[in-house]
């Protein structure tokens, strides 16, 4: 199983801010497990904290800028982008200003620090969020959208379209995360000429310069006009009918813009606040539909905060109905686990199909057939003992017995023709022959019941 991670040390990263151009100074530090992502604004009196989540967005016109009251905190996405690609679920990101340092317009600086100062695994599991079905969102007056597919692991495949000879369409994909380092990172953000001139009358760009961005002129504008950004850059003057980009730097990869364009979309998608398992298709995607999308998805995942785990009735079981009988002492009508398909050190998922032939339902009721809620919380249990018995040496010569039953609740009732899948895990680990569980059913993907119990092992006579 997946454990979360935090960093294995503190490191600080100093520059200027894009849109304000202070001397700003940004520190990651190691955090707690479950604490996700919070950015701590430390020249505020009281030190406000933000939890970096799509809720906090407040603007996405110059980048990602998170607020709580009166503390805001903008440009935070590549920083994002480097924690999450990197597999890092708990961070407390201290600032002293109101945006991160834009240093070299990438993630790469970070990507850096982090794979210097290493990551601790901590004990709480890694809390993925699989995408079981398509999920879509789209702008119809900008043509953007974002769709996202089952999948195995977290993948994209970005692709962007602009009037412009330079960059009129292009691709980038990012098939792993493993990948983000060497692939991704060092993907800069670009501006073109035509946008920096608004913004810098504006004042909005006081810290940017061609250090931090890939500056495209594919619009001819006046010589005049052309000096003067020159200036505010620190290069020299050109020739205003010479289109092209600006940078002396030249392109990591023919299509950084793309790949920056990916780059921002893992970070937008690190404030959904977990981890995701899916596919994302993002056709001209920008800040405003990323952020949207992830508070599109951090709906979703409220509706189903508890997954059903992925069962395949292909697929070989761990343990079919002859091996649970070894182990068990159930027999008819009590045997109310079917197979196992799935066991890991400290959880097992197990199955039980409903049939319209079940002894009890005889009496419960004969008109209109439903499983006693007793009946799913003793499955759950027998799920739960297979997992403890895997546990012993020679389990066929221990047996479990209930010791306390908690926090019960029955959602939904279950009828014939259902499957119920269990999902039972430890709570602690297992002392002195006493385990304390906490067991799911599921049909399909809705949760039918769940409770808290504690079992013990006892060795048969």
């Amino acid at each position: 199983m997946f454990k979360q991670q935090t960093l294995a040390g503190s490191f600080s990263l100093y520059g200027k801010g894009l849109h304000t151009g202070l001397s700003l100074t940004v520190t990651f530090n190691p955090a707690p497990e479950n604490h996700g992502y919070k950015i701590q604004r430390i020249d505020l009196p009281g030190e406000p904290i933000i939890e970096a989540i799509a809720e906090n967005v407040v603007d996405t016109s110059r980048g990602t800028v998170v607020a709580k009251g009166e503390a805001r905190c903008s440009t935070i996405e590549h920083a994002m982008a480097a924690l999450y690609a990197l597999g890092i679920d708990n961070c407390l990101i201290q600032v002293n200003g109101p945006e991160f340092p834009i240093l070299d317009g990438s993630s790469i600086q970070y990507v850096e620090n982090i794979k210097r100062i290493g990551t601790v695994v901590q004990n709480a599991p890694k809390d993925f969020y699989v995408i079981k079905k398509k999920i879509e969102f789209r702008d119809e007056e900008t043509g953007s959208s974002i769709i996202i597919l089952p999948d195995d692991q977290f993948s994209i495949t970005a692709m962007i379209s602009f009037d412009s000879q330079f960059i009129n369409s292009q691709f980038a994909t990012l098939d792993s995360m493993e990948n983000f380092p060497t692939e991704i990172a060092s993907a800069r953000t670009f501006v073109f000429v035509r946008e920096i001139e608004p913004l810098l009358k504006a004042g909005l760009i006081k810290g940017g310069d061609l250090d931090n961005a890939i500056v495209i002129y594919e619009k001819q504008i006046s010589q005049d006009a052309l000096d003067k950004l020159a200036d505010h850059l620190n290069v020299e003057h050109r020739d205003a009918k010479k289109l092209g980009y600006l940078n002396v730097r030249p392109l990591v990869w023919q299509n950084e813009p793309a790949r920056h364009k990916l780059l921002d979309i893992i970070g937008d998608m690190a404030l959904i606040g977990r981890p995701i398992k899916g596919r994302i298709i993002a056709t001209r995607p920008g800040h405003t539909i990323n952020n949207k999308f992830a508070r599109q998805m951090r709906r979703e995942i409220r509706k189903h905060e508890i997954q059903a785990p992925n069962y395949d009735p292909n697929q070989t079981p761990l343990m079919d109905v002859n091996r649970i009988r070894e182990l068990l002492p159930h027999r008819y009508p009590m045997q109310l686990v079917d197979k196992v398909v799935e066991m890991g050190a400290n959880y097992i998922v197990a199955v039980k199909n409903v049939t319209s032939n079940e002894a009890f339902f005889q009496g419960h009721f004969p008109q209109e057939p439903v499983m006693p809620g007793v009946l799913q919380v003793e499955a759950a249990a027998q799920a739960g003992g297979l997992l403890v018995l895997n546990s012993v040496e020679e389990p066929e010569k221990w047996s479990t017995y209930f010791l306390r039953l908690n926090e019960v609740k029955f959602r939904q009732k279950v009828v014939p023709g259902d499957t119920l899948i269990f999902r039972v895990e430890l709570v602690a680990p297992i002392r002195h022959g006493i385990s304390t569980m906490h067991g799911f059913v599921f049909v399909g993907e809705t949760v039918v019941m769940e409770c808290e119990f504690t079992a013990q092992i006892v060795k048969n006579k």
